[in-house]
């Protein structure tokens, strides 16, 4: 099984997928992947320690944006990658895509590896296009990234679903063959 969760910032999603992820993994351990950077920053301090408050003792934290890696070295441990967004953000920077470099190798390594992997994995990724175009062209670059991501992402996944409010609004769903 694997899931996409997108939405909004707030929307509720990684604590949907926590849900969904900790369901499918019954009782075995599951594996937390968190790509945001570290921060000394007091609100994105809250922000994590609050996701983690919601975990139990089930959930080991790995902080990497080396998600494709991590996938391919343990692919039957129960995983939530928590944020794509995040992710897309160390990739952009690797690639220099902020100012004309491309990330299609990393993108296309990620959804391979999505692709390969055979345990239960939610991944939590923001959804574009649900405000304005972004006023920068680094902000635009980022847009246009991030929604061919999530579309190859959605492409490879099960189960895709957009959480609005904290309501799940389920877009593609694979019966199991």
């Amino acid at each position: 099984m694997r899931v996409l969760a997108l939405g909004g910032i707030r929307s509720g999603k990684s604590q949907w997928a926590e849900a969904v992820i900790a369901l499918a993994a019954s009782a075995a351990p599951i594996r937390y992947v968190a790509t945001g950077a570290v921060s000394d920053d007091p609100d994105w301090a809250a922000r994590v320690a609050s996701h983690r408050q919601r975990r139990d003792d089930r959930w080991s934290t790995v902080e990497s944006t080396d998600v494709a890696t991590l996938l391919r070295t343990d692919p039957d441990v129960p995983t939530l990658v928590d944020d794509v967004g995040g992710w897309l953000v160390a990739a952009m920077d690797r690639r220099s895509a902020w100012t004309g470099g491309v990330v299609t190798p990393d993108v296309d390594d990620l959804a391979d590896a999505v692709e390969a992997f055979r345990g239960p994995l939610a991944l939590v990724s923001p959804e574009v296009g649900l405000t304005v175009v972004p006023a920068t062209e680094s902000g635009r670059r980022f847009a246009d990234a991030l929604g061919t991501l999530n579309q190859r992402l959605a492409a490879t996944c099960d189960r895709v679903v957009l959480v609005i409010a904290g309501q799940p609004l389920t877009v593609k769903e694979q019966s199991p063959t």
